[in-house]
């Protein structure tokens, strides 16, 4: 895509729209993990709920099985898109989850059947999946450094917007309990994302990857000055090689501790309970003692905070830094899941434990949106060298919606057995735990070129001397 002839002012327009469009990934993350709690109000009135693919099973089971199928699909889809954004191109993966996001949710609007429903939902999942790991990566390789933080964090932010788009999807169909129309629109994003795409320019890191070194300066020249091309077409030379790298390169010396930091944030993002508030969030308020309408309404509430203090995250995070945002967000909700811990410990609040759990969760949420919701995306998507940059992210993302799966899968049952109590908490247990985790391993990478991150993890490994640094390494699998 040529744009010659442009000004800074222009390539500053032009790296917002096309970073904007990308995020659209997010928005079908968000309406999917959204859209299905106030769907499946209705699900279970339109299907008799007792038989899946020939077994006898119990309705609550098989509602847990629609339910996850998504997370299935998601699993599917990061442990495949990883790869394909390393062969097929950043932009191609994304055209092509965008195709499966969008048959994904035709096939559960018309689904006849369960089990047709089930499949539609593992399908749109596989597009979810996609997107998780192929947005964040496209907006960080295509953005200059000293915004890329904040671009990045558009993929959160439009995730939390899906999230809040979903919910008030949900009200506005719940009257007719129109759950098909629910579940369909999800096909609206997808197309404008899949049409956006087309006019949009391939990854320049990619590009001088697959020797494509005369596409890569024409995409940087269209969303940088002009005395930055060259500068940073240098760097890229300096750390990329024509061959991409492989899964066994994850664990070389100098990767492994990235690994271990991008698995660890990973994994604490889904066991702090952020999820549960997502799927569960009127199941929790209704256990209180709000009525079915209230405990909507005060859902609603809590994806408008998320949206509000994700706006708020991407305006700080390229100012305050990674670290701050993402320490300041664990200590908050560590307190927060202890204050709702106790809240449900007191019988004798009932009259105020309803306003006391809204406000903790909506605390909590807050705490989660401008921390540990949009940095663990943004630094996926920075601290891994460019030839195993997709296959990382596959990884870590695979671990991230596994770890969505099991909290989601366990939520009810560990409230069966540990109480309210003690399933929150556990939750802000684990919150310091990952405090901790991210006070002592995770590193800083405000206003640094990913080159230069790249850079500095050799060096921390091999020493300083650029000349003996090994790279990365290649194999035949």
């Amino acid at each position: 895509m040529t744009r010659t002839g442009t000004t800074g002012n222009d390539r500053n327009s032009f790296i917002y729209v096309v970073a904007a469009l990308a995020a659209l990934n997010g928005l079908l993350f968000g309406f999917d993990t959204g859209v299905i709690s106030g769907a499946m109000l209705y699900i279970r009135n339109t299907f008799e709920l007792a038989t899946v693919f020939g077994y006898s099973m119990n309705a609550s089971l098989i509602e847990g099985i629609i339910v996850s199928g998504a997370m299935i699909g998601a699993i599917i889809g990061a442990a495949l898109g990883g790869r394909l954004a390393d062969r097929l191109g950043r932009r191609r993966l994304i055209l092509v989850g965008a195709v499966v996001f969008f048959v994904g949710s035709l096939i559960m609007a018309i689904a006849p059947t369960v089990e047709i429903l089930i499949v539609g939902r593992i399908v749109d999942g596989i597009g979810v999946g996609f997107a998780s790991v192929v947005g964040p990566l496209y907006i960080s390789e295509i953005s200059p450094p000293k915004i890329r933080g904040s671009l990045v964090s558009l993929n959160q932010l439009t995730i939390t917007s899906g999230i809040l788009i979903a919910y008030l999807v949900n009200f506005a169909f719940a009257g007719g309990g129109e759950w098909r129309w629910m579940l369909g629109l999800g096909m609206v994003p997808a197309a404008v994302l899949f049409v956006g795409m087309l006019f949009m320019p391939e990854s320049p890191r990619w590009l001088y990857e697959h020797g494509r070194e005369s596409d890569a300066r024409e995409v940087l020249a269209s969303t940088r000055v002009e005395t930055q091309v060259e500068d940073e077409l240098r760097e890229i030379k300096e750390t990329i090689h024509t061959e991409s790298g492989t899964l066994r390169d994850l664990f070389e010396p100098w990767v492994r501790p990235m690994l271990i930091v991008g698995v660890g944030l990973a994994v604490f993002q889904q066991v702090t309970g952020i999820n549960t508030v997502m799927y569960y969030a009127p199941t929790i308020l209704e256990s209180t003692g709000f009525a079915n309408t209230a405990s909507i309404l005060a859902t609603v509430g809590i994806g408008v905070v998320n949206v509000t203090m994700t706006v708020a995250a991407v305006l700080l995070i390229d100012r305050t830094g990674r670290r701050p945002l993402l320490l300041l967000g664990l200590a908050g909700m560590s307190v927060m899941l202890a204050v709702l811990g106790i809240a449900f410990y007191l019988p004798g609040l009932s009259g105020a434990i309803g306003w006391i759990a809204t406000g903790s969760l909506m605390l909590y949420v807050a705490f989660f949106a401008i921390g540990l919701g949009p940095v663990f995306w943004l630094l996926i998507s920075e601290i891994y060298p460019t030839e195993i940059r997709g296959t990382a992210m596959g990884v870590v993302t695979v671990v991230n919606w596994a770890g969505n799966l099991l909290v989601s899968l366990t939520f009810l049952r560990l409230i069966d057995i540990v109480g309210q109590t003690g399933t929150f908490w556990l939750y802000g247990a684990l919150s310091v735990l990952a405090l901790l985790f991210c006070y002592r391993l995770v590193p800083e990478t405000k206003g640094r070129s990913l080159e230069e991150i790249e850079a500095d993890l050799r060096e921390t490994a091999f020493g300083a001397d650029a000349g003996e640094r090994p790279q990365v390494t290649k194999t035949d699998d």
